[in-house]
């Protein structure tokens, strides 16, 4: 069943306390969304608001065009699952997702077909009269998902689901999760996360929201955007250090040209082209360059650095210079390279290649990049 979930204006306070500001959000039918941010920026709690678990300070929200702002749960036609897996240890796996059907006095013969053909998309049929706690992490997980597949909601609501998980079991549940929404198709789906793997991997769409201490006057939005958008076109620095791990390479540094090419700017004692388009900078502003690790030409171009580290990871290794001339409070720039002749000590050079150069402006904005043949194939 298709849902568009539309957010208009949305705000929410604790006490005086502002979470959440300026939420203007839409969410198409059959999308995956996922927000993520750092701790306190509002993600869970926006995601209780859709749900209907907390009350809107101020805006709207509408589900197929219908304001939802004002009803409870219950008749928004949506289906969560938590952190916390929430299952009936009395009850079978069958009996848990069979439980809120009954609740809505569906038929026998109905409620058999959904719990059935739920059973059959998350490979829990030959579980279906076993108790919780005989059914592994990852296992009752799925029951719990299960539980929401079988009310065939318009939208489903994903508060972390993984996070009680192990790294492995983390890795094959989001695989089927993301079968899982292949094969529901129609519905929508709102999925919070603090992992970026999680929010790079599933979602058709990342929401990033940043906390009211980082936001200043801007919305808590800071971007949204396919997951690749916001890693290669990164609207403000700030998604910049977000998306990614590791994260981008700052250096601070001053406009010194402008030209077709982009950029000019000069950091740590060399000069470097950044392939932005040069509208809204100016010579002689602070600028900051941004690079992400392996990106990061190591052994050729103009900058010099000492090799301060190294850490071998096997199939690639991150090395961590302190360049010439940057101050010394500047963080190290990382480089990711497959290099493995490079030891603490080395003196290296190193190049920047303008087309996977930022440039990042006083008040922290991008500005935008050239496009590359690359990026329009």
């Amino acid at each position: 069943m298709e849902s568009r979930v539309e957010l208009k204006g949305v705000r929410k306070d604790f006490g005086r306390t502002p979470v959440l500001d300026g939420i203007d959000l839409g969410i198409a039918p059959g999308e995956f969304c996922v927000f993520i941010g750092p701790s306190g920026c509002g993600k869970s709690t926006l995601l209780r608001l859709i749900a209907g678990l907390e009350d809107l300070s101020a805006g709207e929200i509408e589900i197929d065009g219908r304001r939802v702002s004002h009803l409870p749960p219950s008749e928004r036609d949506l289906a969560m699952v938590f952190q916390s897996y929430a299952l009936y240890p009395h009850m079978s796996v069958h009996e848990n997702m069979a439980f809120g059907l009954r609740h809505r006095k569906l038929g026998d013969a109905e409620i058999a077909r959904r719990v059935r053909e739920a059973s059959r998309i998350l490979h829990l049929d030959g579980l279906l009269e076993r108790k919780p706690r005989e059914l592994s992490g990852g296992q009752r997980q799925r029951v719990a998902i299960g539980r929401a597949i079988v009310r065939e909601p318009k939208l489903f609501l994903f508060d972390e689901p993984l996070s009680n998980l192990d790294a492995a079991l983390r890795v094959s549940t989001r695989l089927e999760l993301a079968k899982l929404h292949r094969e529901l198709g129609s519905a929508s789906t709102v999925y919070v996360t603090h992992d970026q793997v999680e929010a790079m991997t599933l979602a058709d769409r990342i929401v990033l929201l940043r906390p009211a201490a980082e936001r200043g006057d801007a919305p808590s939005i800071a971007q949204a955007g396919p997951p690749l958008q916001l890693y290669h076109h990164p609207a403000n620095r700030f998604v910049a250090g977000f998306i990614g791990s590791p994260s981008m390479n700052f250096l601070p540094g001053e406009v010194s040209g402008l030209g077709t090419g982009g950029v000019q700017v000069r950091s740590g004692g060399a000069l470097w082209l950044a392939g932005v388009q040069p509208r809204g900078a100016s010579v002689g502003a602070a600028a900051t360059l941004g690079i992400r690790p392996e990106h990061v030409r190591l052994g050729e171009g103009p900058g010099r650095a000492a090799v301060e580290h190294v850490e071998h990871l096997g199939e690639v290794s991150h090395v961590y210079l302190r360049a010439e001339g940057l101050p010394q409070e500047a963080p190290p720039l990382l480089v990711k390279t497959n290099r493995g002749d490079v030891r603490p000590g080395d003196r290296v050079n190193f190049g920047l290649p303008p087309e996977s150069c930022h440039c990042f402006v006083a008040d922290g904005s991008a500005l935008p990049r050239l496009t590359t043949e690359t990026e329009r194939a």
